[in-house]
Parts: C-alpha cells; sequence; structure tokens
C-alpha cells in the first residue's frame, strides 16, 4: 500500500501530501503516526508534494491544526480532499 499523505496526530485537520502528482479525483492513502493507522480520502484539488490536504470539513473561521499545533484559521470552507494554501489559510497573527 502506498501512502499519499501523512497526519502527525489525530487531532490534526489537515495531512502532508508525501507524493508527486496528486490530481483531483484521486483516491489518497493517509498514515496517521501517532495511531499508526491508515484513513482513505478522495483528492477534491490537485495538491502539489509537501502542501497540505483537509482531512475533514472545515468551516470559514476553523483553527487548523497540523502536527498538534495551531497554524492559521480557514478564510473559506474546505471539504474533507480539499486542498489548503494562501487562497483558504490566513495566520491568527494579522
Amino acid at each position: 500500500m502506498s501512502i499519499h499523505f501523512v497526519v502527525h496526530e489525530e487531532g490534526d485537520s489537515v495531512g502532508v501530501v508525501v507524493v508527486e502528482g496528486v490530481k483531483a479525483g484521486n483516491t489518497l492513502t493517509g498514515w496517521i503516526m501517532e495511531d499508526d493507522k491508515t484513513i482513505e480520502i478522495t483528492a477534491l484539488d490537485d495538491v502539489p508534494l509537501g502542501h497540505k490536504l483537509a482531512i475533514r470539513d472545515l468551516s470559514q473561521n476553523d483553527t487548523v491544526i497540523k502536527y498538534g499545533v495551531d497554524i492559521g484559521r480557514t478564510i473559506a470552507p474546505i471539504h474533507t480532499g480539499g486542498y489548503l494554501h494562501v487562497h483558504n489559510v490566513k495566520t491568527k497573527r494579522w
């Protein structure tokens, strides 16, 4: 089984893509490191290597958790399998 994205903790809301060529419609396997278990989701968008993918639905202004840490807030709803980047996630500092 190939792993397409990794999630550090069960409470994270995103995974990090670890393969090239993730395209919308692909079924992806993710590894949750904390629990050593896998999950499957369908990519809604193309996601570049090293970028974030939602592993659960996020509403506007939700906190984004990666590595168990608050990394910002959503500025638009993001569905499971959606691409997270500067177009839909912002820091809470400004």
